[in-house]
């Protein structure tokens, strides 16, 4: 009898950080633990086009081998839009998603058409952090690793996760935001607005975007505004903050209703400021874990991590950055990122390394976690019955 816990894990996506989805998805299949999972893979193009095949028996030993299609599963792109999902079939409280519809190739009662324990989104970005996929997956009723729909939404909004942040009264620079048409109708305004309250330098940034893309530093008028044009590019909605002369540390949240904080640790980019090609591309940026701060100012960046994954009601995992003033040591949060990648060169797991937990002990945590919350949920009443 098999008794493995069938993961799907879904990669790719419509999204500007589709790359890097494909590097997490490389590395966690490799160190997942085929023994105790059976993993079935659901490739999502950058066009929105959903891709599965044959099970993966053998880690992929890059990431080309990432972006398969199979010869069984060439079908026109609408027809694996998101079909598989709307069209699952349950058995019991597990889905099984099939692609039987859209490819009569594949044979019913192949390892595609099992009922999956558990999905593992690693999806970055647009169309898989920011509580889209979450939805999907909670209509299905399907488990799944990660955040759920609200604190990814939140997570990945900065604007709605910095009030947020207000409200639970974490420490933050001084940040302004607009949308396109505000921008749009009052040009003026919005620059006299940043420029008083603000000053230069000052960071731009898409609203709903991660991994740094569509990020400038602006030091003058006609730099801002070339900024404000880059991040309208990615997002209708536009924050400008200010710049601190800082450290960049980082915290890795894991857990549910009780989450635990790692061990806290630094970034020393390789750039001006952690940008894509610091993150990705160079790997010259630097990463020491466990920062060189004291115990005390570890133990506040710690508890304010804490309180930061509870304010979206986080759940599974998170990474909290975290901004630490050379003048003063004050701290201030800068994001939450309800899916952090888990490249070779990503602090989440490392952080966990650091902390004592290795990554196939971090994944199998991942997924007890993941398959507490679904079992949580299916406690709960839904309907209401009128006598």
């Amino acid at each position: 009898m098999n008794d493995k816990i069938r993961v799907g894990l879904i990669y790719g996506g419509k999204s500007g950080e589709h790359e890097v989805s494909l590097q997490t998805a490389l590395a966690v299949i490799k160190a997942f633990d085929m023994n105790k999972y059976e993993i079935q893979p659901f490739y999502i193009t950058k066009q929105g086009e959903w891709r599965t095949g044959p099970q993966l028996t053998a880690p992929a030993q890059t990431v080309a081998e990432l972006t398969f299609q199979d010869e069984a599963l060439s079908a026109p792109a609408s027809s694996f839009a998101l079909q598989p999902f709307f069209a699952s079939q349950l058995t019991g409280d597990k889905a099984v998603i099939s692609s039987s519809q859209t490819a009569p190739a594949q044979k019913t009662g192949s390892a595609q058409d099992k009922p999956l324990d558990v999905v593992f989104p690693l999806l970055h970005g647009t169309f898989g952090e920011d509580g889209t996929i979450q939805g999907l997956l909670e209509m299905a009723n399907i488990a799944y690793v990660g955040a759920g729909v609200l604190a990814s939404s939140v997570g990945m909004d900065k604007v709605m996760m910095k009030k947020v942040f207000a409200q639970e009264g974490l420490p933050q620079c001084v940040f302004r935001h607009f949308t396109k048409t505000q921008w749009e109708k009052d040009q003026a305004y919005f620059l006299m607005e940043i420029e008083i309250s603000i000053g230069y330098p000052c960071f731009v940034k898409p609203a709903n975007l991660g991994s740094s893309v569509g990020i400038s530093k602006a030091s003058n008028r006609d730099e801002l505004i070339a900024a404000i044009q880059i991040a309208f590019q990615y997002d209708r909605k536009v924050i400008v903050e200010e710049n601190i002369n800082a450290r960049e540390v980082e915290v890795a949240v894991l857990g549910n209703d009780e989450p635990r904080a790692s061990v806290v640790g630094e970034i020393v980019s390789s750039n001006e400021f952690y940008d894509y090609k610091a993150k990705y591309i160079d790997g010259k940026s630097s990463m020491i874990i466990p920062a060189e701060i004291s115990e005390e100012l570890s133990d506040q960046i710690r508890e304010l991590a804490v309180r930061a994954f509870q304010a979206v009601d986080g759940s599974g995992l998170s990474r909290v950055d975290f901004f630490l003033r050379k003048e003063d040591n004050r701290i201030f949060i800068n994001e939450i990122n309800t899916m952090p990648g888990f490249t070779p060169f990503s602090m989440y797991p490392l952080l966990w390394k650091e902390t004592g937990k290795p990554y196939q002990e971090l994944l199998d945590d991942l997924i007890t976690l993941a398959l507490q919350r679904h079992a949580d949920k299916q406690r709960l009443q839904y309907t209401f019955d009128v006598e």
